[in-house]
């Protein structure tokens, strides 16, 4: 994933492309076409990823008190296709695709947030979005988004205390109890980054055993100094036209 300017950017009514990679609508299906080089190495990462929504969304709702930042789910449950040349790598499985945008920096509003999201036995979706602000205020998003294409909210259970990730950064849960205690199992964390980490979690929501996918944010962190020089090896940027 590289940051590009302005002038790698296009945007029709059907396709979004960011320099040699592209994102289009077609026939119901977005194809995300990906032609990138690991940072530093120079290795190609070439494939495309089909993503097969089983219902569309136009659900947006602010993540901070002067709604400057919003998230909507476009596809909370879809079925995806994986194919990549570089690496060799198909698969197939479950999918969500959601939008994040703001109007100032993520670091202006935010202190940290915790969000997660689970597919249920009726083929509903929920999120949950945990989010602390700089000024001390939360604002909780529980949202339930059914196969029908309506959208419920719920009441949000206890915040339950997960072990710090291997980079120390605090991260919550919100489960239901099971057995007179909130009941969360940390089953896998697939990235840790001094500022992010993205996991898989088995909790309790609406009466039911879930298995989520959690991610943490610490904005504090990803202010920081030394992150920021960390980034552009991780992300590189590349300002010109040249792919």
């Amino acid at each position: 994933m590289t940051e590009r300017g302005q002038n790698a950017i296009e945007r029709t009514a059907h396709q979004f492309t960011v320099g040699p990679s592209h994102l289009r609508w077609e026939n119901d299906v977005l194809t995300i076409q990906i032609d990138e080089r690991v940072p530093l190495l120079g290795t190609k990462v070439q494939g495309s990823i089909k993503v097969f929504p089983e219902q569309l969304f136009h659900h947006v709702v602010a993540l901070d008190d002067h709604q400057k930042h919003r998230w909507g789910p476009i596809a909370p449950s879809a079925r995806v296709e994986v194919s990549f040349t570089n690496p060799s790598l198909q698969w197939q499985g479950n999918a969500y695709f959601d939008s994040n945008e703001g109007d100032e920096a993520i670091s202006k509003p935010f202190s940290e947030w915790d969000w997660s999201r689970a597919h249920l036995k009726d083929g509903s979706t929920a999120v949950i979005y945990d989010v602390r602000q700089k000024n001390g205020n939360e604002r909780i998003i529980a949202s339930k988004f059914n196969p029908n294409g309506t959208v419920e909210s719920f009441e949000p259970p206890a915040r339950v205390l997960l072990r710090k990730t291997g980079w120390g950064i605090k991260r919550n849960m919100r489960s239901e109890q099971s057995g007179g205690e909130p009941s969360v199992t940390l089953l896998n964390t697939y990235e840790d980054t001094p500022f992010y980490a993205r996991s898989m979690i088995q909790s309790h929501l609406l009466g039911e055993e879930v298995v989520s996918m959690h991610e943490t944010l610490n904005v504090k962190r990803l202010e920081s100094n030394i992150v920021q020089l960390m980034l552009p090896w991780r992300m590189p940027r590349n300002p010109t036209r040249l792919f």
